[in-house]
């Protein structure tokens, strides 16, 4: 790997890291101010609406200047945002801001790997980047549940810290710092040397080429197959991520702190899904990994009728004066099954379509396209949790629907991949 390529890495684990801890941590702001449970989904969706309605113009700002530089401002803006709920601004607002930054981080974070490293190398970058952004998962969603636990709350009682009325204050704030140590290593990422045309001086041409970009994408036979699935996974994945808190409370009896915990234990699994496919899948077989996309819904469904009423009271393994449930014990390997197939199957997708990307269009531009897929299915799935939420349907039965409905639409993908195949050769194109 060429120089500044494990800076960057670096740079995305902590980042991502203050991601996975601000999520704790708002909803944990959500319970200390009394919110609905339908209020939950919604934090997230004003996170995601600046995925959306900014997807035109990202593009052209990673390209505009350095990504190093667009990625420093991208957590400079997460940072505010921390420090905006702090100041007791409503979590969805300030959340909004949070989500403002990332947005404009996502083209950044991939972009710079297709400016810095050859075609060849994009699946073994991708595992790489999941791979920190998965262990990053782990940690982050660890320590947010550590910093709102009832040890934090007390250690928050008697410390009497300016602006840290709560555990959750506490979570904020170091997530807030987090953010602020990656913009400094964004600073040390060298320049790729990558050029483009600024175009932010032209917002309304931006409209008319992002939706010529996101034609050609479509349009292609190769990157509606990758842009389907990611986009298909992507949504899915953001919705379980709050599922998952919402099954372990219901289905487990965990409370929010100690569900995060088995939360960042599916992030070992997709670390380990994604070492196996830089090691096992190259680049031209990467379609071959359509049918773990149908597994990994039907994994969820199955998850879904996981619950401690299958076990005997008392049941556990014992170390020393504590019993461990085997209920929980036993679910950290479905978790982990369910990450594995997660990860092995969105690396070599998602290096498909950044090569066909940056092949058709600019690095940039077909990243900005992706993120617009992608978080367009993440506020229509949120936006179905949260009806389902308020309509009152049990946990169990929500997962049930959202993993039924992407094991259907896996299945149509892989049928559709093998339509594409009789009218060109989808191997040639990958090599392209």
């Amino acid at each position: 790997m060429k120089k500044g390529f494990y800076t960057i890495i670096a740079a995305q684990f902590i980042s991502s890291l203050a991601d996975n801890s601000l999520l704790i941590a708002a909803i944990a702001l959500l319970s200390v101010i009394r919110s609905a449970a339908w209020v939950t989904p919604m934090l997230q969706m004003f996170f995601t609406i600046s995925y959306v309605l900014l997807a035109p113009f990202v593009g052209a700002f990673a390209d505009a200047m350095q990504k190093r530089h667009v990625m420093f401002i991208s957590n400079a803006l997460k940072a505010s945002g921390c420090l905006m709920m702090i100041a007791g601004v409503h979590p969805m607002i300030a959340y909004g801001v949070v989500g403002f930054g990332a947005a404009a981080y996502s083209p950044a974070k991939y972009g710079i790997l297709t400016e810095l490293l050859p075609a060849e190398k994009l699946v073994k970058a991708n595992a790489w980047l999941e791979s920190a952004t998965v262990l990053s998962t782990i940690v982050g969603t660890m320590v947010g549940g550590a910093l709102i636990s009832t040890f934090a709350d007390r250690w928050v009682a008697h410390a009497h810290v300016p602006l840290i009325r709560s555990s959750a204050d506490l979570a904020m704030f170091a997530t807030m710092l987090t953010y602020a140590i990656a913009a400094a290593i964004n600073v040390f990422i060298p320049d790729t040397g990558a050029r483009y045309e600024n175009r932010l001086r032209e917002p309304t041409k931006l409209v008319g080429d992002f939706y010529h970009c996101f034609n050609v994408l479509w349009a292609d036979k190769l990157a509606q197959i990758a842009l389907w699935v990611t986009t298909l996974m992507w949504g899915g994945a953001v919705t379980l991520q709050l599922l998952v808190l919402k099954w372990a409370n219901v289905n487990l009896g965990l409370s929010l702190s100690k569900a995060a915990v088995m939360q960042g234990v599916t992030g070992l699994g997709i670390a380990v899904g994604a070492a196996g496919a830089a090691a096992l899948i190259p680049l031209r077989q990467s379609l071959r990994v359509l049918p773990v996309g149908i597994l990994s819904g039907a994994v969820a469904i199955a998850m879904a009728f996981y619950n401690k009423d299958l076990f005997p009271a008392g049941s556990g393994l014992r170390l020393g004066s504590y019993v461990l449930p085997f209920y929980i014990l036993l679910a950290y390997p479905l978790m982990i099954l369910l990450g594995t197939l997660a990860g092995f199957f969105i690396v070599p997708m998602n290096a498909i379509l950044q090569h066909r990307g940056a092949t058709l269009l600019s690095a940039g531009h077909s990243i900005a396209v992706q993120n617009f897929n992608q978080n367009l299915a993440v506020l229509l799935m949120l936006g179905a949790y949260a009806l389902l939420l308020i309509a009152k349907m049990p946990a169990q039965w929500i997962i049930v629907v959202f993993g039924t409905f992407i094991t259907f639409m896996m299945w149509l993908a892989k049928r559709r991949s093998a339509m594409n195949a009789r009218t060109v050769d989808m191997r040639a194109m990958v090599e392209e």
